[in-house]
């Protein structure tokens, strides 16, 4: 969808034959984002002009050298706006704000905080000039759709029957059954929907698990066949269109569902493009510390576009220079691979991919750690801590957990949720804000869609894990936030609502293996365990002599050897001593499952 996958707009047909050439600096006097900057607006009856931008963004580039380039549209700006931009990677409070304006966005405030104009995409400079023009003769707010404030919510945690069958015909209905992927313009995988597909399909629902190998297959495509690495989106409907940039959710949000997709349908060409992702992740976006950079630039030189330059071999494009790196480490970013890479080693049982895990893990425990469990987003922070850096670090310290039973990353886990409960939950209406409310601040915590999504899929799945209720109740808090229809249903399609949904109404596949962590017979099954295909799962590894295991739901006996267990739908097999009855088992009661 397109508020997560941070597209860098195209404003209209007529832009594509615009001439391109190499990015200038402008002479505006562009100012980091500052609540001070609302007063000195009042003080000298201004307006402020806010561009969000990405630095891997071409058609940003391509605004700053034409458009703000422009004398008449400096003029402007010089004697009536106080101009602000905004790196969107390094602002998460500002970049969900107005993800749905893509990048860049135009954002036009009074001196009271009041949005007047919302635009998306690149503008001409006579564009932007009327419409500055028409701010000085007329303030008058547009309304938005998404401006109206949410005054009634859901008192359930759970999906009125309304809202459900609406999303899932929405979900049905977006998907291009040709080519895969959603039936628009932008080709890309959207996470949330084919990761409800493939939890549709362990579940028998063969027509989802089609719509997200389809769209897995096209977006094949948009793999770099020269470095790996897969581009943000393709135009035109289709996946040949590509435009070059890599931003590291491209690269973390395919990789895991690529190795997901690997696990279930066993497919050559899935592992092949994770594998190829990989790759990409090691030899460009890699510190030499072991955590992630951002992206990586679609243009050779900002502002000119590459296609050219991407067509060439790697010899060819090495002989010109290399498209810009954004070296920042932010912690959400490397909690994103990291997840990513903890789902690869599950899937595969390569130590690679768990050896690069925990070691970017353990340089933003040392480098962006904050007292209580949280994380901050940068080396310094000008308006944080945010939501999402905490629940990204959060949710892979938990696939961590999964994949070694190391019991340290589950309570590394529960203290990133303490923080998140502590900090971030919206006092007197359900969910989780972006950032902590502030009485000073002119723009007041936005509570967002996707942020609250994950924290009930992470605070649901800590529950299942640890035993501890509060987490089911952190879960609870966000649920009725995204269960209320004006949020719901505010967008053409969110499966990642359904998958919510599913996962809090319902218990997970859940493998136990019990055995000494230094027994041979033990590691074999927990490893085939980790091999299963399923979304929504518990795998366990339960060694008696580290005590009571952290959720005792399930009383498992003391066998003289090792043995798992494979609970599900309020039943558990009997002990299963060696991998091939695992695999057996596993697949009985999948198809119990689904009937």
């Amino acid at each position: 969808m397109l508020r997560r996958f941070l597209l860098c707009w195209l404003a209209a047909l007529a832009v594509l034959s615009w001439p391109v050439q190499a990015a200038a600096p402008s002479k505006i006097q562009w100012l980091p984002w500052s609540d001070a900057h609302f007063e000195r607006a009042k003080r000298e009856n201004k307006f402020i002009l806010l561009d969000v931008e990405a630095v891997w963004c071409h058609w940003c580039h391509v605004m700053d050298a034409k458009t703000y380039t422009d004398p008449a549209v400096q003029k402007l700006i010089r004697e009536r706006y106080i101009a602000v931009k905004v790196n969107s990677d390094a602002h998460p409070e500002i970049a969900r704000r107005y993800e749905n304006y893509g990048w860049p966005a135009t954002v036009v405030f009074d001196a009271t905080g009041q949005e007047i104009v919302k635009r998306r995409g690149f503008m001409p400079p006579q564009v932007l000039g009327s419409i500055l023009e028409g701010i000085i003769k007329d303030p008058s707010p547009i309304e938005y759709l998404d401006s109206q404030p949410v005054t009634e919510f859901a008192t359930s945690a759970s999906l009125s029957a309304e809202v459900r069958d609406a999303l899932q015909k929405r979900y049905v209905d977006t998907h291009d059954p040709v080519l895969g992927g959603l039936n628009q313009n932008q080709k890309y995988i959207d996470r949330d929907t084919v990761e409800y597909g493939l939890l549709r399909a362990s579940q028998g629902d063969a027509k989802a698990g089609l719509m997200a190998r389809q769209t897995l297959d096209g977006a094949l495509g948009l793999i770099d066949p020269v470095w790996g690495g897969i581009y943000q989106y393709s135009t035109d409907n289709d996946w040949k269109h590509i435009h070059f940039e890599k931003i590291i959710q491209s690269q973390a949000d395919a990789l895991r569902l690529y190795a997901l997709a690997w696990a279930r349908f066993g497919e050559p060409r899935h592992k092949q493009a994770f594998e190829a992702i990989h790759r990409y992740l090691r030899t460009f976006l890699t510190s030499p510390e072991g955590a992630f950079y951002v992206s990586q630039d679609a243009d050779l030189v900002k502002g000119q576009h590459s296609e050219s330059y991407f067509a060439l071999n790697d010899a060819g494009r090495r002989a010109l220079g290399t498209p810009a790196v954004d070296k920042n480490l932010y912690a959400r970013e490397n909690g994103w691979v990291i997840h990513a890479l903890a789902t690869a080693y599950a899937a595969t049982g390569e130590a690679r991919y768990l050896s690069e895990a925990i070691t970017a893990t353990r340089w933003v425990m040392a480098n962006r750690s904050l007292p209580g469990g949280g994380f901050r987003h940068a080396a310094r922070d000008s308006h944080g801590p945010y939501l999402e850096d905490t629940l990204a670090m959060g949710r892979a310290m938990l696939a961590i957990y999964e994949a070694t039973g190391d019991r340290a990353w589950l309570a590394q886990a529960q203290r990133a949720a303490d923080f998140i409960d502590q900090r971030f939950r919206v006092p007197q209406q359900p969910g989780f804000a972006t950032s902590p409310y502030s009485a000073k601040a002119v723009l007041k915590p936005k509570t967002v869609l996707d942020e609250n999504i994950a924290t009930v899929r992470f605070g649901n799945a800590l529950a299942r894990y640890s035993g501890n209720k509060k987490y089911q109740r952190l879960a609870e808090h966000a649920m009725p936030y995204i269960a209320t229809a004006q949020v719901a249903l505010l967008r053409n399609t969110d499966p990642g609502i359904l998958q919510a949904a599913a996962e809090l109404g319902s218990d997970p596949t859940h493998i136990t293996v019990v055995g000494a962590k230094k027994d041979p017979a033990a590691a074999a099954l927990f490893r085939a365990a980790l091999a299963k295909p399923a979304v929504y799962r518990r795998i366990e590894w339960w060694d008696p002599r580290e005590g009571a295991m952290p959720n005792p739901d399930v009383q498992y006996p003391r066998m003289d050897r090792a043995a798992a267990y494979l609970c599900t739908n309020g039943a558990c097999s009997a002990p299963i001593f060696d991998v091939a009855e695992l695999d057996r088992v596993a697949r009985e009661f999948e198809k119990l499952s689904q009937r």
